[in-house]
């Protein structure tokens, strides 16, 4: 799908300290700029019948989408295909909430942007939930003084190892999306900031480890963490948000990489996600195409 609005969200996230000012330094913050993406996030119910195909998709709010926006994504998730359920040895219908990113990347040629179903979810955090890693202390961390004196925005996406007293054994900042626009040094500075100020944080938290399901046992467990730099700003459901995207890092310690269409929008924050863990309905249908 085409969606030839893209221009104006890259200049959207030019309103910051960090943009430069002499010819050279612009023409480079322009060509970061032109790495921009955009995206948005979608809530809704699917319903999936006994041989996995989906017999029914209720789009959250659809009313406020722009309709060619929500009947792409409707013709999207009423194509996808699932494993089918089975429950005792039979084969059931069932209804998934569902998460959806769609991510706005700029067209070849200057024909437009392209819009794709970039990542899903199918579950939601419950803290009361004794199957999953859950919170016992997570303070967020403060935000960077200097970075807010500029008005620097953006999103980090931690990955935490924790340990089966509960304590964070390792941490990593697995991805840092940036609301501002200037030349890489700069932006590499921001990012290194917010990953310092997360991780700085996280190695503090504590956390209440599984006591049911195939999990419990384990000798440590992997969560995300998504933790957002946006100055008390909300984003109203259905908004395209525009950003630069950050480089993605693996975690040492992890020998799967389960789990890396994750994106800090696509996760709620305050939310702890296990990494490991697909407890929900399978997706057999690949996504964005």
């Amino acid at each position: 799908m085409r969606y030839p609005h893209f221009l104006a969200l890259a200049l959207a996230l030019g309103g910051t300290g960090l943009v430069a000012t002499t010819d050279t330094a612009a023409q480079t913050a322009r060509s970061v700029r032109e790495t921009a993406e955009a995206s948005m996030t979608l809530t809704g119910k699917i319903d999936i019948g006994t041989d996995g195909h989906v017999t029914g998709f209720q789009l959250d709010h659809a009313d406020t989408l722009p309709p060619d926006l929500a009947a792409f994504v409707q013709r999207q998730v009423q194509a996808w295909q699932f494993q089918p359920i089975v429950d005792n040895g039979t084969a059931v219908a069932t209804q998934t909430p569902v998460t959806l990113r769609l991510l706005s990347q700029p067209g070849p040629g200057g024909a437009g942007d392209t819009v794709r179903v970039a990542g899903a979810s199918f579950s939601k955090y419950d803290p009361e939930n004794t199957s999953r890693v859950t919170s016992s202390e997570l303070r967020l961390p403060a935000y960077p003084r200097n970075l807010a004196a500029m008005r620097a925005k953006g999103e980090v996406l931690l990955l935490v190892k924790v340990g089966r007293d509960g304590t964070v054994n390792d941490v990593v900042a697995e991805q840092v999306n940036l609301r501002v626009v200037g030349k890489e040094n700069q932006m590499r500075q921001v990012r290194n900031e917010f990953a310092r100020a997360s991780v700085s944080a996280a190695r503090s938290w504590t956390f209440r480890p599984p006591t049911t399901g195939r999990l419990k046992d384990a000798e440590s467990w992997t969560v995300r963490i998504p933790v957002r730099y946006m100055m008390g700003e909300r984003t109203p459901y259905g908004t395209w948000e525009a950003y630069i995207p950050g480089p993605r890092e693996r975690a040492p310690w992890r020998t799967s990489q389960a789990g890396e269409d994750a994106a800090p929008d696509l996760l709620t924050a305050g939310g702890i996600y296990m990494a490991d863990l697909d407890d929900g309905p399978r997706l057999l249908t690949p996504l964005g195409i």
